[in-house]
């Protein structure tokens, strides 16, 4: 059947009440008849519309603490029933059941709930079940139905009866059917992701995730690729959750590599001082703490100023004027911190393609989470990367011992290096990175690349030598042969952080303790593909 649905009977059931008064009015006002329960019908009738309470329908009072109320033949079977079939329509008949042309519905606040942080009890009784039995049935029967599970669609549906004489069209009923599906399906993996997590299951036999469109994108990483920015609801600080103040949308790139920067800079404390992280095309190039916002940045900056043009800068401070003064001196695709005052907002307005975001607090570096990547026939699901390294935890394994000084940077580049491709190889000096190697089949010539940009830097500053001169040296993965340790000596460096565990540890630190390196092993990796 392809002919326009008038409606005649709606029955309508939601948790969330936005808009309800106002949907129910104009569909009354069309002469729909009006079912519900509970709540809806309570809300309903106190605005002056006349109501059917489901349980009159049924037969059924609402019991069990409102667990059992619509799950009935009555209800189904209205949903359920082709109007094209006789024994169907037969079937009607002889039990009393009326057709329902309308079903809006939206779920219990399961998501919302879990998001909180409420207990394991509260979570379970957040699980609807009547909802999307309903939503299933009548998306199933959409030749006949129309199923509506979003607030966002009220006006659609009111757009599509002022336009079809008050009837649905089987375009805008299908239409409707996918979306309540996509529904009941994200509502599900909500369900049982957290599930799992709560009963400790690593590997579910089943797992699933969805997402909330949040952005069309004009295209993705290349013009020719369709691209779409979903949320999951996830309430973790970050690219997602940000408010944009100004510039134009985001693109897939400008997302991709935002989040990358705010992950980054989230791993320096505030309580420990501004830092700030530049980024390009996933990698850093320059990351740095200070005193102030605007040191942290110009710090930053020194490191690798060809690549931070157009790029994104991430800040775990509140953005200030002076700061932004600075940043826009060079173009600068997004900015993104927790905060920014009044005057970096004002000088960031007359930037139109600056785009500033916002989040209100940092995303914890050591909190838990699940992240996927996808594959030909499947997916990767793995933990997130929280893992650290503290001094107390460093073994240094060659005879120097390194300074307190060598000790912070270490600690420092290590951390930056957890955020850096592999291979990565980054070289820092009083709590900047001096040179950054990333990416690389070979970890010897991200050694190079990294000395070779401090190079040119220290040229375009004016420094009569290269900035990895007395440096420490951060290696995401251990080194298989002493050539890299030797490289690194030959750039300058005086210490090195690690992870050992290679079959030729004993002949790398021989090599170090025979240039006077001090190196530390953390026994811990951090691979970036």
């Amino acid at each position: 059947m392809s002919h326009p649905i008038a409606l005649k009977r709606a029955l309508i059931s939601v948790s969330d009440k936005t808009g309800l008064i106002e949907l129910a009015r104009k569909l009354a006002s069309r002469g729909v008849e009006l079912l519900s329960t509970g709540g809806s019908a309570r809300a309903m009738r106190e605005a002056g519309l006349m109501v059917t309470d489901v349980a009159d329908v049924t037969g059924f009072p609402e019991m069990m603490d409102g667990r059992v109320k619509t799950l009935h033949p009555a209800v189904h079977g209205g949903l359920l029933a082709l109007r094209d079939n006789q024994e169907h329509l037969a079937a009607m008949q002889a039990h009393g059941i009326g057709p329902i042309d309308l079903l809006v519905v939206n779920l219990y606040p399961f998501e919302d709930t879990v998001a909180k942080g409420a207990g394991y009890a509260e979570c379970v009784e957040n699980i609807d079940i009547g909802g999307p039995a309903m939503i299933r049935a009548a998306a199933k029967n959409h030749a006949f139905v129309t199923v509506i599970v979003d607030v966002q669609d009220y006006d659609a549906l009111l757009a599509e009866l002022d336009a079809n004489d008050d009837r649905t069209t089987l375009a805008f009923r299908r239409r409707q059917a996918q979306i309540a599906y996509a529904r009941t399906a994200a509502y599900d993996a909500a369900v049982s992701n957290w599930m799992a997590d709560a009963i400790g299951e690593d590997t579910p036999r089943r797992r699933a995730f969805a997402g909330t469109l949040a952005q069309g994108l004009r295209y993705g990483e290349n013009p020719h690729q369709r691209a779409a920015f979903y949320v999951t609801g996830e309430a973790r600080p970050g690219v997602a959750t940000a408010s944009q103040w100004q510039g134009k949308e985001l693109s897939y790139n400008n997302i991709n590599d935002t989040d990358a920067a705010f992950e980054l800079v989230a791993e320096f404390d505030p309580a420990d001082g501004p830092a700030c992280a530049i980024i390009k095309h996933a990698n850093p190039c320059g990351v740095a703490r200070a005193g102030t916002a605007i040191d942290a940045y110009r710090r930053a900056f020194d490191c690798d100023r060809t690549s931070a043009f157009g790029g994104i800068v991430a800040l775990n401070h509140t953005l200030d004027g002076a700061t932004a003064e600075e940043i826009v001196k060079i173009f600068t695709e997004v900015v993104i911190a927790p905060d920014a005052d009044e005057d970096a907002r004002r000088i960031f307005a007359a930037k139109k393609n600056l785009r500033l975001l916002t989040t209100g607090g940092l995303p914890d570096p050591r909190a838990d989470g699940t992240v996927f990547r996808q594959v030909a026939g499947g997916f990767l699901a793995q933990g997130r990367d929280s893992g650290h390294v503290t001094r107390d935890a460093l073994r240094i394994v060659t005879k120097r011992q390194p300074s307190d000084s060598e000790l912070a940077d270490m600690l420092f580049a290590w951390t930056v290096a957890k955020h850096v491709k592999s291979n990565a190889i980054v070289y820092a000096k009083d709590l900047a990175t001096v040179g950054i190697g990333a990416g690389q089949m070979s970890r010897v010539d991200s050694t190079r690349i990294g000395r070779r940009k401090s190079e040119d830097m220290a040229q375009a500053l004016g420094l009569p030598l290269p900035l990895t001169i007395g440096a420490v040296v951060a290696s995401d993965a251990f080194f298989p042969f002493a050539d890299g340790i030797e490289a690194l000596a030959e750039a300058g460096a005086k210490a090195v952080i690690q992870p050992g565990g290679s079959m030729r540890d004993d002949e790398v630190i021989a090599a170090a303790d025979r240039l006077d390196l001090a190196m530390a092993f953390t026994g811990q990796r951090h691979f970036r593909h």
